[in-house]
């Protein structure tokens, strides 16, 4: 029980980190979206073509790395922590609840 939060700082904080550089490095093709006019479609859209996804995504591996470290982990939940939430919003208001019970229940989970 004494190693819990360790081990739940570090999964969250290597989850953050791994999910971050695949995005910043370009280390998976990233699929067009649908081109068929639907929040999702619009939505990504928007958030690849202005370049706020890599703001986004830098965030989370500052983040992540915070929260890695025992030392920092507070901070690094500060900083996550408005990350989460929008990751919830999205799967709520635009996928309607698809999606929603793989990695950001997974999230919650480990933040809880």
């Amino acid at each position: 029980m004494r190693y819990l939060p360790a081990i739940a700082g570090t999964l969250l904080g290597l989850l953050f980190v791994v999910f971050s550089l695949i995005v910043l490095l370009k280390l998976v093709p990233v699929p067009p979206p649908p081109a068929d006019g639907s929040p999702f479609a619009l939505f990504m859209g928007a958030f690849g073509q202005t370049g706020y996804l890599i703001f986004v995504k830098a965030f989370e591996l500052i983040g992540g790395i915070l929260v890695a470290i025992p030392r920092t982990r507070n901070f690094g939940l500060l900083v996550l922590g408005p990350i989460i939430i929008n990751i919830l919003a999205f799967h709520v208001f635009i996928t309607k609840g698809a999606g929603l019970f793989e990695p950001p229940l997974v999230l919650i989970v480990i933040l809880a």
